[in-house]
């Protein structure tokens, strides 16, 4: 059996994993970790195409339990009721005269849970989603204490991919979690158990961790339980131990691509480009169409100071997945990298057209105008972001720095103000400050910003910090 962990590997059972777990892993404080507020721009969208066309986020398979009175293992006796003669039917596959016989049945007995649930299952195994989530609402409306309907109802939301439906299999898997299945099935609980841990590994890492624990207690830990486990560190902030797991995933299966592309994204995310690119170059040569991959192996290539090999890798991607928006939005940002800026807002204008309120695209289209000198025209659509979540500080920045340009002092300082609202101020804002308010002819402000500005600058702004030091000659007289 894989263990849990490489600091586990000598366990030979599950319940020595489990304590170590629980003990090692997670602390019940974790905080969950906030990547996107730390990592830049080609980083978020990197993170996007891993979860668009990678599988981090692996399939949340839907199998409902077998009907109550199934096992689907032995044979089945001679049936001795109206419905164990109906699920004789469903587990011969015979659905059609199942849905008859429980159309009947149903008609006299129409809050039947069991009878419900079997014609959920009927509908489900047929792959009717709809059909089948209806009657499963039923069944468990009839019994809320029912195992299969709970879990099936769960499993059914979880597989639709669906963000608005995760809560609402949260909470059906929840409750099945605290109910046993009617004849003991220890696989149905594991299932669904692992199925809450996917869904929860974001969220609430420790009642994923929970969840993962319970079904690990059922059924023998996989390569794919250990590469949850990574991620539910991950997503905890454990990245020394997330670590460690997605490496014991890969030993366990050589061809988890799933693995890799945790392994790293999160070698990518602490800026280990050197530790990235064999992981990543490994998986490709087993994987070569997988475009998620390809996506990172571009993220390193930019982080390692290659952005002209960046560009070529992410130009190929393009072509090969010309659908995908996370790669057109990382090849338009490389574009713009590059000064390719004609290249850079075509992409970013077609991606405006399907997606107007996006943010990031608005401020990303507002900084080509503004390298453009269309400072007016970068305005208008930096003021659309800030319309739409005022707290965009690069929006903010933005109109500050176009109102600089077009000497509108007082805009840029309340553009500056707005900002002030939401972020600290870094050198180059200082540097507006001091030079909003000295073109204002507020000498004493102008100042104080002046020497903040330098304070900050520690020499990476040569240029600004030598017209600071002869404007605060000039002011100071």
């Amino acid at each position: 059996m894989p263990c849990f962990a490489l600091k586990a590997a000598h366990c030979t059972c599950i319940a020595e994993n489990l304590k170590w777990l629980a003990a090692r892993i997670f602390d019940a404080g974790a905080q969950l970790c906030q990547m996107s507020a730390r990592v830049g721009r080609w980083e978020r969208a990197t993170l996007a195409v891993v979860l668009v066309l990678g599988g981090v986020g692996m399939a949340l398979a839907q199998q409902a339990p077998l009907p109550p009175g199934t096992t689907g293992d032995e044979q089945q006796t001679q049936p001795s009721s109206p419905l164990e003669d109906v699920e004789s039917a469903i587990e011969a596959k015979k659905y059609e005269l199942a849905t008859a016989r429980l159309d009947v049945y149903l008609s006299a007995h129409p809050t039947d849970a069991r009878a419900l649930f079997d014609r959920g299952y009927v509908e489900d195994a047929q792959g009717h989603t709809d059909a089948a989530e209806g009657w499963y609402r039923k069944a468990v409306a009839a019994d809320p204490k029912q195992f299969e309907a709970r879990s099936a109802l769960g499993l059914l939301l979880a597989a639709k991919g669906d963000a608005k439906d995760d809560q609402a299999a949260v909470d059906q898997l929840q409750a099945a979690a605290q109910l046993e299945p009617n004849p003991p099935n220890p696989a149905a609980k594991a299932q669904a158990d692992r199925v809450l841990a996917r869904l929860l590994k974001t969220s609430d890492p420790t009642g994923a961790r929970d969840a993962l624990v319970s079904a690990l207690r059922l059924t023998p830990e996989t390569p794919s339980d250990t590469l949850l486990a990574g991620q539910i560190a991950e997503a905890a902030g454990d990245f020394e131990i997330a670590e460690q797991e997605y490496r014991q995933a890969l030993r366990s299966q050589a061809d988890l691509s799933d693995a890799s592309l945790g392994l790293a994204h999160l070698l990518i995310g602490e800026k280990r480009y050197a530790d990235a690119q064999p992981v990543v170059e490994a998986a490709l040569r087993r994987d070569p169409g997988n475009a998620a991959l390809g996506a990172q192996l571009a993220a390193i290539l930019n982080g390692e100071g290659k952005p002209a090999d960046a560009l070529a890798q992410l130009e190929k991607l393009h072509q090969s997945e010309p659908d995908s928006g996370s790669i057109a939005s990382m090849l338009a940002d490389a574009y713009f990298q590059a000064g390719k800026l004609e290249e850079a807002d075509a992409l970013y204008q077609q991606l405006l057209a399907k997606n107007p309120n996006d943010g990031d695209l608005l401020d990303a289209h507002a900084q080509i105008l503004v390298r453009q000198k269309q400072f007016q025209r970068a305005i208008a659509e930096f003021r659309k972001a800030v319309g739409m979540r005022a707290d965009d500080i690069d929006a903010w920045s933005g109109i500050a720095f176009a109102d600089s340009e077009l000497h509108e002092y007082q805009d840029e300082l309340s553009a500056l103000s707005m900002r002030s609202k939401y972020a600290p101020e870094n050198a180059a804002t200082l540097f507006l400050w001091a030079t909003a308010y000295d073109n204002l002819h507020q000498r004493k402000p102008a100042a104080d910003y002046y020497h903040r500005f330098l304070a900050a600058a520690q020499g990476k702004f040569p240029d600004q910090e030598w017209q600071a030091k002869h404007r605060l000659v000039a002011l100071e007289k």
